[in-house]
């Protein structure tokens, strides 16, 4: 059940992600990123893995912008 949480919550952070990308809105990524972080806490409590793998390379994606563009 954890695990099916942990996806919709990642497939609600994709969007926010998106939005993320477009340039000047970079820092809607600093407040943005609790949601997959909390994907990634709930997918480590479920039995499997997918949901906390796929909540973290979104993570990864919101960091990675902020840290090459500088959170602009």
């Amino acid at each position: 059940m954890l695990n099916i949480v942990s996806i919709l919550i990642g497939i609600i952070s994709i969007p926010l992600l998106i939005i993320g990308q477009i340039p000047f809105l970079g820092w809607t990524n600093i407040l943005w990123l609790m949601v997959p972080v909390i994907g990634v806490v709930l997918g480590a409590l479920s039995s499997s893995n997918h949901g906390r793998n796929f909540n973290a390379v979104i993570v990864v994606l919101m960091l990675a912008r902020l840290v090459l563009l500088g959170g602009i």
